[in-house]
């Protein structure tokens, strides 16, 4: 959500900022801007389309520069029109890009009018940029450490000021920013993604950390104003990850890299051990007694799937809360509860201030379940088990789901193990069932000439029903959010049993109703209810296994998976509905990729 680059250097870096913009479009955005210092004036070019246009805008322009400023805007405070597109601009003399969301920029708005500063844009970020632009003293790294003093929010920034043509300050307090290290040129970006190619040396900035780029130099302070040394580390950033390949869209092509990502999640040892999760674990896995998983959109998914195995296999309690909710309730603390957070960017706002919540309430032992090694909640957990699903570029996450499924039941196992209820025979079986997905998955993927057919039934539909049963109830959610998310068509899932309780009132031969039908000890009770959606003449489309003897009939479409997967069934039975979202979405025509108003990293709350 928005993406910040920046450079300082000897050579014109427009280049530099627009390919970092273009790495960073995964995020989601709706207008991109970049503002450069050339012969002692700032200029900039901005746009409400895609990275392209503005590119085109640059090249039509010849701006050029050797400092500078780039912005991909996921518009919060303000339509994404021109003049709220950043970078941001203040009495032509500073230029700002930002991320993030200031939440007493009304107040400061007020202030500064009484100063004399005229607004042109309905942003948060103008007040930002006049609030350092009327404590500038010629020293820009000394007013953006007193600006930042009077935000409440959460932000990233970068500033250039025309008075000092080869510096660039940043600053970050709840949104992430790291800086990229140079020969004679440095860099700043909100994803070290954007800098592939550029560097691979990156500091990763903690929060109320303020930065002074130059040429020869990095200098930073932390939020009690102290001058302090952060250390460099040597990161590939993957550039080529963002490439399409043959795929139509990334979203095509991270469905059918699961397989290979699940294969290089699961872990390589011949044992569930509490090691994977980092050198804390075996003794806080000793200490805990109950788990509460805190994540957001499809991470708490994930959450509410592991919840099923936790108490199943490892019999632990376990409660799932949604992070955006949990922080402002009041709740009861216990010690000795492991906290697990998950999140594929590791970025997500909300679940990084549920887990500083969580951790002031004393909860010690935390978790982290995330596919970016350097992120934020990695390195502000006790321990950690890193996903291996490669750059997720589509907005609707595939392959970190169901690598997150993968580590979770890793996670339940190996609890299960250490509390005795998982015997040496269990585990080996449950070692050979996660080895065996990779070849499962791929027999699941070639359904997808039969997923196609469906879809073009689906993509004239307004509204859908999903239904699931038990540990399968949270993969119809997932279901239906995919569906949502981007085909536009209004989706909701239900736990099968709940239909006579209300939503079967919602039910016509114009419902199309998906449904998940594994071959578990909940199937009959399914069929019961497959049967009152017939009853009342709507349409169902079940994804059944092999042996569950639900067949093609008047008013039910049966695609019938491969095998019967057992405990590991809800990471074969999302993929069919992945496809069916894919497909359904292509034959309506949307951006598949990057659906209208929503970010991939959302880091606001």
């Amino acid at each position: 959500m928005c993406g910040i680059v920046g450079a300082v250097a000897q050579r014109n870096i427009v280049p530099v900022l627009i390919e970092g913009l273009r790495r960073l479009e995964y995020r989601g955005y709706d207008s991109c801007g970049v503002a450069v210092l050339t012969e002692g004036d700032l200029r900039r070019a901005r746009s409400v389309s895609r990275v392209a246009e503005l590119d085109d805008q640059v090249r039509e322009t010849r701006l050029e520069g050797v400092s500078g400023i780039a912005h991909t805007r996921w518009a919060t405070h303000g339509a994404p029109v021109t003049h709220n597109a950043h970078p941001i601009f203040s009495r032509d003399e500073l230029a700002i890009v930002h991320n993030g969301i200031i939440e007493n920029y009304e107040s400061l708005r007020e202030t500064l009018k009484g100063k004399g500063y005229e607004f042109v844009s309905q942003t948060d970020t103008e007040v930002i940029a006049h609030l350092i632009h009327s404590l500038y003293n010629g020293d820009l790294f000394a007013a953006v450490r007193e600006a930042v003093r009077q935000l409440h929010g959460a932000y990233a920034i970068a500033v250039l000021h025309k008075a000092q043509p080869h510096t660039v300050v940043g600053a970050r307090q709840g949104s992430p920013l790291v800086v990229g290290l140079g020969e004679h040129e440095n860099f700043l970006a909100s994803d070290a993604l954007a800098l592939a190619g550029s560097t691979e040396r990156f500091i990763f900035l903690e929060e109320g950390d303020v930065c002074e780029l130059t040429l020869e130099s990095v200098k930073i302070a932390d939020r009690s104003g102290s001058i302090v040394q952060r250390e460099s580390r040597e990161v590939a950033a993957y550039g080529g990850a963002v490439e399409l390949g043959p795929y139509r869209h990334f979203m095509q092509k991270e469905i059918f890299e699961q397989p290979r990502a699940i294969a290089d999640t699961i872990p390589a040892t011949d044992s569930f051990d509490a090691a994977l999760f980092g050198e804390a674990a075996p003794a806080a896995f000793a200490e805990i007694d109950s788990l509460l998983i805190l994540a957001c959109g499809t991470s708490s998914y994930a959450g509410y799937t592991a919840k099923y195995w936790l108490e199943s296999v490892a019999k632990i309690p376990t409660q799932v809360e949604i992070a955006s909710e949990y922080r402002y309730r009041e709740s009861v603390p216990d010690p000795k509860q492991l906290v697990v957070v998950i999140s594929q960017s590791g970025e997500t706002a909300d679940t990084l201030a549920a887990l500083k919540h969580a951790q002031s309430l004393g909860h010690k032992h935390t978790l982290c379940v995330c596919n970016v090694s350097t992120s934020a909640m990695v390195r502000q957990t006790e321990m950690a088990f890193l996903t291996h699903a490669g750059r997720e570029i589509g907005v609707a996450s595939t392959k970190a789901f169901t690598t997150q499924l993968v580590a979770l039941f890793v996670l339940a196992v190996t609890l299960g193990k250490l509390r005795g209820h998982v015997s040496a025979a269990q585990e080996v079986d449950y070692l050979r069932q996660l080895r065996h997905l990779p070849a499962a998955l791929n027999s699941v993927l070639a359904l997808e000439p039969q997923i196609i057919a469906w879809s073009e039934e689906f993509s004239r539909k307004d509204n859908a029903l999903f239904l699931g049963r038990g540990l399968h109830y949270p993969i119809a959610l997932e279901g239906a959010l995919k569906l949502k998310e981007i085909s536009y068509i209004h989706a909701e899932a239900y736990p099968a049993g709940e239909l006579k309780h209300g939503p079967l009132a919602l039910v016509t031969e114009a419902m199309p109703v998906v449904t998940v039908a594994p071959n578990d000890a909940l199937l009959e009770k399914l069929k019961s209810n497959i049967q009152e959606v017939r009853a009342r003449g709507g349409q169902l489309y079940v994804f059944a296994d092999a042996d569950t003897r639900i067949v093609n009939d008047e008013g039910i479409h049966v695609i019938r998976m491969p095998e019967h997967y057992g405990v590991l069934s809800p990471i074969l039975h999302v993929v069919p509905l992945q496809l069916l979202a894919y497909h359904t979405a292509c034959a309506r025509g949307t951006d598949v990729d990057k659906p209208r108003n929503l970010a991939k990293s959302v880091t606001v709350e």
